[in-house]
C-alpha cells in the first residue's frame, strides 16, 4: 500500500511561501530540457548532457536565439552559449546540450529563448557525484555536553501521559487516540495515535512535522500504527506558544539555551517516551521508523541521533541541513525564500545582532552536527530544485551520517518535495527493513 504517500504530502510540507515553481508549458516558445540522466546526476567522468526540445506554440515562423547559462549552486559563472533555432509554426525541433565532464558538486543550468516578442528561462539544477560532497562540521566543543544535559533535564519532567478515545474519529478498522503529555520546560504537547484494530503487535510510523504544520490523525497506515506528534507550537500543541510562521525559528534565537528548538528536540524524544510507555496498546517498540519532511526531516534525524530507541529513519528535505553552507547558497538567488528571508530581516532589524551570535546559537541545532550520531538504517529524498533546502547541503548532511546502511533519491523537477515515485520506493524499503510481507 502507497500509505505514505498523500499523507506526507499534504500534511509535512513547509507551510510558508511556496518557492516558484518553472512553468514550462505556456508562452510562445515552450523549452523543455531533459538530462540523459532521468534523475540529473552525472559521474565526473562522465559528459553532462541535455535534449532541449524547442516548440513553437505560434502559427508563425521563428528565427530564435536559444541561450544556456551554467553556473555553480552559489551562482559563479561557468559558461555562456547560445545558438540560432529557425523553427516553423507548430512545429518541434531538438538540439542537444553537451557539457564537459564537472567536479563533485550540484549546478545550475538556466535555458534561455531571448527575442524583442518574446522571453523566458528555464531554470534546471543537476549534480555530479554528491555521495562525494563535503562539509565541514561546526560543532561546539560541548556539543554533546549540551544535549546530554538537555535530555537529563526532559527527564526530570513528569511526563502525566493522557490517552483518550476518540470515538468520533474511529472506524470499524482504527482506533483513534488523543495524546497529551508533559514535556521539556513542563510544557504540554499533544499528538495523535491510530491503531488498527485486529488486535496483533503493530511496528511504529512516528511522524513529526514540519514547520508550523498541524498533523492531524493518519489513518492510512494499515500495517503500522501511526504516531503523530505535534510538537511545541505546532497544530494542537499551540497553547503556549502560537506565534505564526515569521516568527517560531526566531524565538530566542539569540539564546543557545532558551532557544525554541531546544524543547522542540525533546518533544520528539518525549514521543518515544511515551511509545515505550504504552507497549499495552500493541506498540512493538522494537520496530520504531520516524519520518518527517522540511522541519520534520531535521526533526526526524535529530530524534533517530540523540534517541537509539529508533531502528529506522526516512526524511524528505531537511530543512536547516548545513546551515553555514545554506547561507552561502541563499545569497545568490535573486528573491530570498525561507529560511534565511527570516533570519536576514531579523538580522537587519537588529543592529546588536551579528552572524557570528546566530551561529553561536544555531550551531548547537544545525542537523548536520547530529549526523554523525545517526546509526540506524536511513532514507533520504530531496528536490534539485529545492531553494528552502538546497541540495548541496542536504547531500552535505547525508553524506556525514555514520550509518553503513544508507540511501538517497534525488527528484530532479522538484522543488521542496519529493514525488510518489520516491514514496513508492520508501514504502517497499520500509517493508523490506521490517520484514513486513
Amino acid at each position: 500500500m502507497l500509505f505514505f504517500t498523500l499523507v506526507l504530502l499534504a500534511g509535512n510540507t513547509l507551510q510558508v511561501n511556496a518557492q516558484e515553481q518553472e512553468t514550462e508549458e505556456t508562452g510562445d516558445i515552450i523549452l523543455k530540457p531533459v538530462p540523459k540522466n532521468e534523475n540529473a546526476l552525472f559521474k565526473k567522468t562522465e559528459e553532462i548532457v541535455y535534449r532541449l526540445q524547442i516548440q513553437n506554440n505560434t502559427n508563425e515562423y521563428k528565427e530564435e536565439k536559444i541561450s544556456y547559462l551554467l553556473t555553480t549552486d552559489e551562482g559563479k559563472k561557468i559558461r555562456l552559449d547560445s545558438e540560432r533555432v529557425a523553427i516553423r509554426g507548430g512545429a518541434t525541433k531538438e538540439i542537444l546540450v553537451k557539457l564537459a565532464p564537472k567536479p563533485s558538486g550540484f549546478y545550475r543550468i538556466n535555458f534561455m529563448v531571448n527575442s524583442p516578442d518574446y522571453d523566458d528561462t528555464v531554470r534546471k539544477v543537476f549534480g555530479v557525484d554528491p555521495q562525494e560532497i563535503r562539509s565541514p562540521l561546526h560543532k561546539p566543543a560541548d556539543f554533546d555536553a549540551f544535549w546530554t544535559q538537555s535530555k537529563e533535564q526532559l527527564e526530570k519532567v513528569t511526563p502525566r501521559y493522557r490517552v483518550i478515545e476518540r470515538r468520533d474519529l474511529s472506524t470499524d478498522k482504527k482506533r483513534v487516540y488523543a495524546v497529551e503529555m508533559h514535556s521539556y520546560d513542563n510544557l504540554v504537547i499533544r499528538g495523535w495515535l491510530v491503531i488498527p484494530t485486529d488486535g496483533k503487535r503493530f511496528p511504529v510510523h512516528y511522524r513529526v512535522p514540519g514547520y508550523v504544520v498541524t498533523l492531524n490523525p493518519n489513518m492510512d497506515n494499515d500495517d503500522f500504527i501511526a504516531f503523530d506528534i505535534n510538537v511545541r507550537g505546532n497544530g494542537n500543541s499551540k497553547d503556549v506558544i502560537n506565534i505564526g510562521t515569521d516568527n517560531y525559528c526566531l524565538v530566542n534565537v539569540e539564546d543557545r539555551n532558551k532557544y525554541i528548538y531546544r524543547g522542540v528536540y525533546m518533544d520528539c524524544i518525549r514521543g518515544l517516551d511515551f511509545l515505550y510507555s504504552h507497549e499495552n496498546l500493541g506498540i512493538d517498540t522494537s520496530k520504531i521508523f520516524v519520518e518527517g519532511g522540511s522541519q520534520g526531516g531535521a526533526l526526524a534525524l535529530i530524534t533517530a541521533a540523540l534517541d537509539k530507541r529508533v531502528k529506522l529513519l526516512t526524511m524528505q528535505v531537511p530543512l536547516f541541513a548545513d546551515i553555514h553552507d545554506d547561507m552561502s547558497v541563499s545569497a545568490s538567488y535573486q528573491k530570498q525564500v525561507f529560511p534565511f528571508k527570516v533570519f536576514r530581516k531579523y538580522n537587519d532589524m537588529h543592529p546588536g545582532f551579528t552572524w557570528d551570535k546566530f551561529f553561536n546559537t544555531f550551531d548547537y541545532y544545525d542537523p548536520q552536527n547530529f549526523a554523525p550520531m545517526v546509526k540506524c538504517p536511513v532514507l533520504m529524498g530531496i528536490g534539485l530544485l529545492d531553494q528552502f533546502c538546497p541540495p548541496r547541503c542536504s547531500m552535505a548532511l547525508f553524506n556525514h551520517i555514520s550509518s553503513t546502511s544508507k540511501e538517497y533519491v534525488c527528484v530532479a523537477n522538484s522543488t521542496h518535495e519529493v514525488d510518489l515515485n520516491y514514496f513508492m520506493f520508501q514504502n517497499l524499503w520500509l517493508r523490506e527493513k521490517f520484514r513486513i510481507p
